[in-house]
């Protein structure tokens, strides 16, 4: 549904994308991860149509001609694109008027759109008096009114509190079961990166990782585990040589990867006496797939990129 082929992009000496390549396949929910500056929403703007990149390509439905593309894609922005003073209704309508609809069947489709996304009883209110996270409803709304075959949103679940953050997903589980929808999304949310069918990492306009959450999570195995103390890169080279692990300081912290962490965890105090003043142990998460393949904590490195 979706080929991303070698596709790089700069801002002048800027490197923002460098030669990304994954393909998404039809009914998916394809996330891409990454910290602010990592490059997902540079990737988003090209696979929208909005910017062409310096090389490369993104073709949607087989298709590279930006006119058929946007016909075919629905687009949730992350910066609000509802005219405020205008109802939540009279927007779906305006909105399916660039589509080609009109009369009773375009009421009929933006009642129906309003009420999937839960703000049907909201319709008549003008969008400025509405609640952020109703206002994003609307919008996901608006993204979905011409039924596409290929739905795109950008950090879709900012502004939404936790109960709306969960009445996304089962709507883009329920357009995938009942119309076969294909969706990528950005996000730098851990939880919501979860959720995805498959994930690729960003980091520094660079795609790290490819695969379903569990894969990129198996690849770590065992436990993580993180040991905070004085003069780190010294007790990092100890750790590294007594029990032969690949310890990394990151952040001020030691971390390094163990089968089994918690039997570790006393041998480490009595081995460094008094050089250790904090340990914890947990089962790998994304953050330290990305630790591991970039170095850097999520947020920090990737925020200074």
């Amino acid at each position: 549904m979706i080929e991303v082929d070698k596709v790089t992009h700069r801002y002048g000496e800027r490197r923002a994308l460098e030669e990304v390549s994954f393909d998404v396949a039809p009914a998916e929910i394809f996330g891409l991860l990454g910290p602010n500056g990592g490059g997902k929403t540079t990737l988003f703007r090209v696979a929208s149509t909005l910017l062409v990149p310096t090389s490369g390509s993104v073709r949607v439905l087989g298709s590279g001609d930006a006119m058929a593309v946007r016909r075919a894609i629905g687009v949730v922005f992350q910066s609000p694109s509802l005219d405020r003073k205008l109802t939540a209704a009279e927007n779906l309508r305006h909105q399916g008027h660039l589509y080609g609809l009109s009369g009773a069947a375009l009421r009929a489709r933006a009642a129906e759109m309003l009420a999937r996304v839960g703000v049907a009883d909201r319709a008549g209110e003008r969008v400025e008096g509405l609640s952020g996270g109703l206002r994003r409803r609307v919008e996901i709304a608006k993204g979905l009114l011409h039924r596409p075959k290929v739905l795109l949103l950008d950090e879709p679940s900012t502004g939404l509190d936790p109960g709306g953050r969960i009445d996304l997903w089962r709507y883009l589980r329920q357009i995938r079961e009942q119309d076969g929808t294909t969706s990528l999304l950005t996000t730098h949310l851990m939880e919501e990166a979860e959720r995805c069918d498959r994930l690729g990492l960003l980091d520094r306009g660079r795609l790290v990782a490819l695969g379903t959450p569990a894969e990129l999570k198996a690849g770590i195995g065992g436990d993580v585990v993180t040991v905070r103390g004085a003069e780190t890169e010294a007790l990092a080279a100890a750790i590294a040589e007594r029990y032969q692990v690949a310890a990394q300081v990151v952040e001020g912290a030691v971390r390094f990867e163990t089968p089994d962490g918690a039997a570790l965890l006393p041998r480490l105090f009595g081995a460094f006496p008094g050089r250790i003043e904090a340990l914890s142990v947990g089962k790998p998460t994304l953050e330290d797939v990305f630790v591991r393949l970039t170095g850097h904590r999520f947020w920090g490195g990737g925020e200074a990129a």
